[in-house]
């Protein structure tokens, strides 16, 4: 994504090609392995077709363990943004927010982001409704 262009509810999201690319070699490579164990059964194409199955549960988790971690991160993030912009009064039912909650508030402006919080709260509202609520978005270009 440029950073020309604004990023937005519909423009927001990111995928890497490269991790694309490889995802389909990957699918092929099973394809290949169950092909070829088709024609010719023997321990050489069970093996293949095992490390073929271990290579697709790999690329997924590859994918997966970064992507909790900024989860986490951002949580964390979001927590200390709402702690030093809510009230007092309302610190309490900011520690009852959902990980997808504050997910989803990270895209929110310094300037709505405590009463979106407090949407969330009361009509426990999910990341995508959350979004869509943002007016003022504040961009995530640090997500991969």
């Amino acid at each position: 994504m440029s950073e020309k262009t604004p990023q937005n509810l519909k423009n927001h999201a990111r995928t890497d090609a490269w991790f694309m690319v490889l995802g389909l070699i990957v699918l092929i490579n099973l394809i290949v392995a169950i092909v070829s164990l088709l024609h010719v059964r023997n321990f050489h194409h069970v093996w293949v077709l095992i490390l073929s199955l271990a290579l697709i549960v790999l690329w997924l988790r590859v994918r997966q363990y970064p992507l909790k971690v900024q989860d986490r991160v951002i949580r964390l993030e979001e927590r200390l943004r709402l702690q030093a912009m809510a009230p007092p009064e309302w610190q309490k039912q900011m520690q009852q927010l959902s990980e997808d909650q504050l997910i989803g508030l990270r895209f929110a402006g310094d300037d709505e982001v405590v009463a979106l919080a407090r949407q969330a709260h009361a009509e426990n509202l999910n990341r995508k409704q959350i979004k869509e609520r943002i007016r003022n978005w504040r961009a995530d270009t640090w997500r991969v």
